[in-house]
């Protein structure tokens, strides 16, 4: 049945359970329906009332019967608050809503109703349309004040059923965030930004500086944290624009808006940031580096790399979210093969030589080498790092920041690194000739090297090399391995479902030449509540491992030959990041799409 809609009266929310009387839901009304509907057998609602009848609670009917642990007679499952609300929404015949903060426009909910009025209804606004406005409640017969939304808003009322503990949980925090908003722009009017390339003049609204440590400000950041953390983020954005900040979150590699607030308070967030990471609040010119390390609601350490940029209209500020969690990981994990893995390790298990890792930003390469050095990082090794910046503290590590302020570079952190007795290095980024002959001496000298390059495969890594002017020489002598990676999201396992329309055609077209053996089992992403009907869930890497070996370095005399180092690569095994993404389709993990978006195509 379609979801009633509230436009003259509160008959229609009403029209499903016409028996059923007005107010509060009861406790003794949901035991009969969940008794008749077979979901709990008399005997626990025997049971159930003795207990309740002692005395009442405070406690919505829904919470006190989700904590009794009863386990469903219609499918042996706990009964648990988000089932249980589902089933009352199918019983009264409206839809059930599991909020998703990410998709509220939480500016705009206090428009609807005031938080007092949201407490004492048990409601709050979720959805917002030109002539509809969604109100999530936990009380489908208390519905007598829809009549005075409709006439406050002018736009009829489509009531939907929601936990109640997430209704009390986002009433505060969306209602806490509009108000501290509210608050911090209230003490700056409508003043522009003093960095835009556009400047508005506007008599009489000059306003003063919002402070960074006014506690509307506090509270907003504070917010932006907490949220961030509970969605999974992996970035956090603040950007200035024309007339509003936006704050945007990448989750599972993909960009999410998450709210607009006035400039003044963007950039009074961003001086607040800047303040905690250390770095100069006053210079808004040039780009800074900052850190700052806090909490997680679990209580864990998390560490977020800050890194500003001037723009157009205002300082960007972004803030990369480094979970260890997430960025410490098992090779299994990781999504390394069986073979990747015993190939890696050997690679890693040699006493010198040049190891890189390479692929674009956000690919996972820090996480990769940081699980790894990790690994290598024992009492009897000496693991030293020169990065820009240093992505997290390791306590294992011996980790080195590039200052270019005092001509402390890749190449001078490396020179200085040889003095320190290391046993294993790495060098954040091969960028110049110079680093890349430093990290070429220290391999020489006996000493494992990692680096990352800025290339699409594993076989360009090597004419990148010599673009930056190392000798073919020098790279067969040294360079022992490189592995090319990207990220694709994978899907979610709670609804992915077999997709029966794959074409295997398809599939055998992306990764000619090479051919699947078996019979793939392709999955197509479907959406649920868990993963925000995004049908993803989550990213696992693909890996494209070539170690050199004599074959592929006959390909480096005189000259590099890139079609011979290729052939010898295929021979030797190497399986492309295509053929690796199409192996985890196969395996249902993830989509064709998903991988003929995120990998190159092989070109032999």
């Amino acid at each position: 049945m379609s979801a009633p809609t509230a436009s003259s009266s509160t008959s229609a929310a009403t029209s499903q359970v016409a028996t059923v009387p007005a107010g509060p839901l009861d406790w003794r009304l949901l035991l009969t329906w969940l008794t008749d509907d077979g979901v709990i057998s008399p005997a626990d609602a025997d049971k159930v009332k003795q207990r309740f009848g002692a005395g009442s609670s405070a406690q919505h009917p829904l919470v006190r019967l989700s904590g009794l642990n009863l386990t469903r007679q219609d499918t042996g499952m706990l009964l648990e608050l988000e089932p249980l609300t589902e089933w009352l929404a199918r019983r009264v015949g409206l839809p059930y809503m599991r909020i998703d903060p990410l998709k509220v426009d939480v500016s705009r909910v206090s428009e609807v109703m005031s938080i007092t009025y949201a407490e004492r209804r048990k409601a709050l606004p979720v959805q917002f349309g030109l002539n509809e406005v969604t109100i999530a409640t936990c009380e489908p017969f208390d519905v007598a004040w829809v009549d005075e939304i409709l006439a406050h808003t002018r736009r009829s009322v489509r009531l939907v059923v929601a936990s109640p503990l997430e209704l009390q949980r986002y009433r505060t925090e969306f209602y806490t965030l509009a108000r501290s908003v509210k608050d911090a722009n209230r003490k700056t009017g409508d003043a522009a930004t003093t960095n835009s390339f556009e400047q508005l003049v506007e008599l009489g609204k000059a306003g003063r500086q919002l402070d960074a440590n006014d506690q509307g400000v506090i509270q907003v950041v504070d917010w932006l944290w907490q949220y961030a953390f509970d969605q999974r983020a992996s970035d956090i954005h603040l950007e200035p624009r024309r007339d509003m900040g936006a704050i945007r979150f990448r989750i599972d590699g993909v960009m999410h808006s998450v709210y607009q607030v006035p400039l003044s308070v963007l950039q009074a967030m961003t001086a607040r940031i800047k303040v905690l990471g250390r770095m100069d609040v006053v210079e808004k010119r040039r780009p800074l580096d900052g850190r700052i390390k806090t909490r997680n609601p679990g209580g864990d350490e998390v560490e977020m790399r800050l890194s500003t940029m001037p723009t157009a209209f205002g300082e960007k500020l972004v803030m990369r979210i480094f979970d260890p969690d997430n960025t410490l990981k098992s090779f299994d994990a990781l999504g390394f093969g069986p073979q990747e893995t015993r190939v890696w390790e050997q690679l890693t298990e040699r006493s010198h030589g040049i190891i890189l890792v390479t692929g674009p930003t956000g690919s996972g390469k820090t996480t990769t080498l940081y699980s790894t050095l990790k690994r290598l990082a024992t009492d009897e090794v000496n693991v030293c790092t020169v990065e820009d910046p240093i992505e997290m503290i390791e306590p294992s590590f011996n980790q080195t920041q590039v200052q270019a302020n005092i001509d402390l570079g890749f190449a001078e952190g490396v020179r200085a690194l040889m003095r320190q007795d290391p046993d294993i290095i790495m060098v954040g980024e091969i960028r110049d000739r110079e680093t890349a002959e430093m990290a070429i001496q220290s391999a020489l000298t006996g000493h494992l090297v990692f680096s990352t390059l800025h290339t699409n495969d594993a076989v360009s890594a090597i004419t990148r090399l010599t673009d930056i002017g190392v000798a073919p020489y020098l790279i067969s002598a040294t360079v022992i391995g490189v592995m090319a990676q990207r990220l694709v999201r994978t899907l979610c396992p709670h609804c992915k479902q077999p997709d029966d329309h794959a074409s295997l055609d398809a599939l055998s077209d992306a990764i000619k030449p090479w051919r699947l053996n078996g019979t793939p089992k392709p999955y197509k992403p479907v959406g649920c509540l868990d993963c925000r009907m995004t049908g993803f869930k989550g990213r696992v890497g693909l890996y494209e491992l070539l170690p050199i070996t004599e074959g592929i370095r006959q390909g480096m005399h005189p000259d590099v030959d890139m079609a011979k180092i290729k052939r010898a690569a295929i021979q030797e095994g190497l399986r492309p990041l295509r053929l690796a993404g199409a192996m985890k389709v196969a395996e249902g993990l993830t989509t064709l799409e998903e991988v003929l978006r995120n990998t190159p195509h092989w070109e032999g």
